[in-house]
């Protein structure tokens, strides 16, 4: 079974729609409770969760181990970027991002590593992002929490890789969700457009089931989509 957080929307909600194509049981871990509504189906579970909120994440951990089985793959997707001067940033509205995006992958992986350990198998994925190096006017929080992210997750796959479970990160480029588009108004969205270009939830699809399958034998590592070749019959 795959958990992933953040689903209900963006890349969380291609990849919990591509995950039970393809057969697995998927739960979604989200706040947005409407649209997770319209996610749930067969093979398709809900859960509101929010991931600051550590008790919370491990009560929803458990209960959905003892619900649907096992967590062989943990997709940590939750996220917020506001966007403010940094100067000028309320002290709750930077700790809610960091709280956010770097705690709450922290409490979903203590929520699922144990039983991963004991059973010698499990791959847990986490986004970081290319703002993590370059840095973006008006998104520092963001991009600390996803600098962050890097010195977190490939210090803590080298702590389990002797127990064959696989820690790694994607940084998808530059994607075109509801997150997006709310941060990314006017001169931004001309300006990832004009140069990296600015690519489709499912187009990160490919690289993540890669990830979450025992084909990828890799850990501490990072999959990183810099560039987005122009959508085919654009």
């Amino acid at each position: 079974m795959v958990v992933i957080t953040g689903g209900a929307n963006g890349i969380g909600r291609a990849l919990a729609l591509a995950a039970a194509d393809v057969g697995a049981r998927v739960f979604v871990c989200d706040i947005d409770e409407a649209a997770m509504a319209t996610l749930a189906g067969k093979s398709i579970r809900t859960e509101r969760l929010d991931v600051t909120d550590r008790a919370a994440v491990l009560d929803a951990f458990r209960k959905i181990e003892r619900e649907a089985g096992r967590i062989d793959g943990l997709v940590c997707g939750a996220a917020i970027q506001p966007r403010k001067p940094v100067h000028d940033m309320d002290p709750a509205q930077w700790t809610r991002v960091l709280s956010t995006n770097l705690d709450g992958v922290v409490w979903c992986y203590q929520a699922a590593i144990s039983g991963m350990i004991a059973r010698r198998r499990g791959s847990i994925i986490a986004f970081t992002s290319g703002l993590a190096q370059q840095g973006w006017p008006e998104a520092s929080a963001y991009a600390a929490s996803k600098a962050a992210l890097i010195a977190f997750v490939k210090s803590a796959a080298k702590e389990v890789a002797q127990h064959r479970v696989r820690f790694n990160l994607i940084a998808p480029g530059v994607i075109d969700t509801p997150q997006y588009r709310a941060a990314n108004a006017g001169a931004d969205d001309a300006h990832w457009r004009a140069s990296v270009g600015v690519g489709k939830p499912e187009d990160t699809i490919g690289p993540l089931l890669f990830l979450l399958s025992d084909a990828a034998t890799m850990t501490a590592s990072i999959i990183s989509r810099d560039f987005a070749f122009r959508a085919r019959g654009s």
